[in-house]
This record gives C-alpha cells, structure tokens and sequence, in this order.
C-alpha cells in the first residue's frame, strides 16, 4: 500500500506511463524502489511542451433553399441523380457540404394549416447525396409542414438514407445534436436551428425533452448551450440557421444579436438562410458571418430571387483561412453556376450586400 500511494503522487506523465505501460509497470507498482527520483521528476516536460494535435485545413461548402416542388418534382422523378448535376461539382469538391432542405420528407401526414406546405419523396435525399451534399438542415419554417407523422417520415427516411438531416429529432437533444465529422484530423461540428416558426405553431414546432421537433433559436439559452457544448470537442463550430425577412438584402438587428451571441458562445462559422434574395458575408472579429445564402433549388418568379451561389470556405480549426463565393442563376428551379463577365459581376454585386452587415472583408 506504501507503493501505491507514492506512485499516486508522481506527476501526470507518469501517472499516463503507469495506464500505458502494461506488465512493466505493475510491477514498478509493487516495488518501491521503482520510483523515479526527483530528478526525473524535475525534468518532465510541462504541459506548454507537449506537441500539439496538427491539424490541416478544411473546405466548408454552404448553399441555401432547396425543395422539390413544381419542375424540381418532374425532374427528381425522371432521374435524383441528375437533379441538381450543374451545381453537383461546386459541392462535390468540398470536404463538408451543407444546405438548407426546406420541405417534409413524406408522403403522409396532413398539410398544416399555413400559406405553403412543401412535401418531397425520400428520393430527395438520394439526389443531395449525388450532389455531395454531406448534411441538410431541416430547422426551418416547412420542416414539420406534415405534422408529426412527417417528421416521423423524415427522420426515418434519412435514417434508411444514411443521410444525416440536422435542426430536427424526436427531443431537443436529437435536434440540437451537431452533425460530425473528422477530415485530416480536424473535427467539424454543424448546428442546425430556426428563428423562424409560424406563431401559432411555435409551441408544437419546437422539440422539447419529450417533444419531437425543430431546434429553435427562439430559445437563445439552449442554442448557446448547444455551441458551448460543441466547442468543448470541436475544433470548427459552425451554426446553420433560419432567420432574417423575407426579401430583405440586409439582415435584422435580431439577426446580428443573434450571431453576436453564438460567436461569444463559441461559434466560428454562421450561415442563414429564409430571406429568399442573398444577404452579406463577411467577417465579425474572429468568426465569419453569411447572413442570407438565399435560393438554391427552388422554384422562383425571377428577380433576386433567382440569384444564388455556392459559399466555399477554408479553414483551420478556429481560423477562417479564406472564402469563395461561387455565383449562379437558376433556372426551371436549378441552379447553372455563372462563368466569365457575368460571374464577376455577380461576385462584385455580392460583395456590395456586406455594406450593410457591420461585417468586414
């Protein structure tokens, strides 16, 4: 026993020889004279020394609004493979890629009294995954526009999918539960959360410890809770969210509270959408803000509406190494990516929308 509590008082480097050391060191356990003496002890190197985890940067892909509705619907059903083919090289090249999937996977269920109700088979999710599309967010204003029977059908259809679908679940802790992933040692975690709920479907919308549902950044609490979890073993946060006006250019003082807030809880990356027109991006101290990604694939009347693109960021754990926006123009619901004078003048119009962020280059 007087063994024992020597060994117990050596510093934490030996303590993790002793858990790693096998035989050898169970005996330096029963034999006192085993001990180092307080010379080694004095030359073990500090926490400060130790060799940091390395880490390499990453591609982060963001797009907005994507349903399946009118020509997007004809198109899934003559091929999901090819649905989105044009833009499918912008978000296969990334790492992570992420959108916004504002529709219920279903076909049950009954359509929630509201102005629209989108519903798209499980098919949908085959044709984000040919895209490479990596997760979808469903934390928006149509993710239980079928009720609960949909969200039932859309948690099962992306489960059977293998397709992770973030921002909904069967309790608040499935809804505010971050996609993962590690890529070349780098651990990315994604949150997903809505602002935008109908009024009178705030309360059975959002998820509950025994309530299915969305996750809802109305509770600011436990979407900071959500982030500071996640910083804990996570070394890119990022938060997709629902938020803003529709068809405003420039984002709410609610909006840049909100991200202000999630930033200070941890947040490296916040993206948006809901405003259906594109928004500025830019930089907020240490993190990057996008506040509207606007369109993706979707059916549209033209106009700003149509103007879309995909966001590509690079980063090195906390640090945002660099960000590419990627214009394009839908058309019949599907985004064509822009090339040559029109793509510049779309980068160009993008990069004004910062002007009214407080956001910096």
């Amino acid at each position: 026993m007087l063994a024992l509590r020597r060994v117990l008082t050596f510093p934490l480097r030996h303590r993790a020889l002793t858990a790693a050391g096998g035989v050898l060191l169970v005996v330096a356990l029963l034999d006192p004279s085993a001990a180092p003496s307080k010379a080694s002890e004095a030359a073990a190197p500090s926490k400060a020394a130790l060799p940091t985890r390395r880490m390499l940067p990453v591609t982060l892909a963001f797009a907005g609004d994507i349903h399946f509705e009118g020509a997007l619907a004809s198109a899934l059903t003559r091929d999901p493979a090819t649905v989105l083919a044009p833009v499918a090289p912008l978000l296969r090249r990334a790492d992570v890629a992420v959108v916004n999937l504002e529709t219920a996977i279903t076909g049950r269920g009954t359509a929630v009294p509201k102005d629209y109700n989108f519903r798209a088979p499980a098919s949908a999710l085959a044709a984000l995954k040919a895209a490479g599309v990596d997760a979808a967010s469903m934390a928006n204003n149509h993710g239980m526009d079928f009720g609960p029977v949909g969200l039932a059908d859309s948690l099962a259809a992306g489960s059977a999918a293998g397709f992770p679908l973030i921002g909904i679940g069967r309790n608040d802790g499935e809804a505010f539960k971050p996609f993962r992933k590690v890529v070349r040692g780098q651990r990315i975690s994604v949150i997903a959360a809505t602002q935008v709920i109908d009024h009178p479907l705030i309360e059975s919308w959002t998820a509950g410890p025994r309530r299915p549902g969305l996750a809802s950044a109305k509770d600011l609490p436990r979407l900071v809770r959500a982030v500071t979890e996640a910083r804990r073993n996570s070394d890119t946060v990022v938060v997709y969210l629902h938020w803003g006006v529709q068809g405003s250019q420039c984002p709410t003082g609610v909006q840049r509270q909100l991200a202000d807030a999630l930033i200070a809880a941890g947040a490296d990356v916040i993206v948006g959408t809901h405003a259906h027109t594109l928004q500025g991006a830019g930089r907020s101290d240490t993190a990057f803000v996008a506040y509207g990604l606007g369109n993706f694939a979707f059916y549209t009347r033209g106009g700003l509406g149509t103007q879309t693109g995909v966001l590509t960021l690079t980063v090195t754990g906390r640090h945002v190494d660099k960000y590419v926006w990627s214009p394009a123009l839908i058309h019949s619901g599907v985004p064509a990516p822009l090339a040559g004078t029109l793509a510049a003048q779309a980068v160009s119009a993008w990069n004004r929308l910062r002007g009214c962020t407080g956001l910096t280059p």
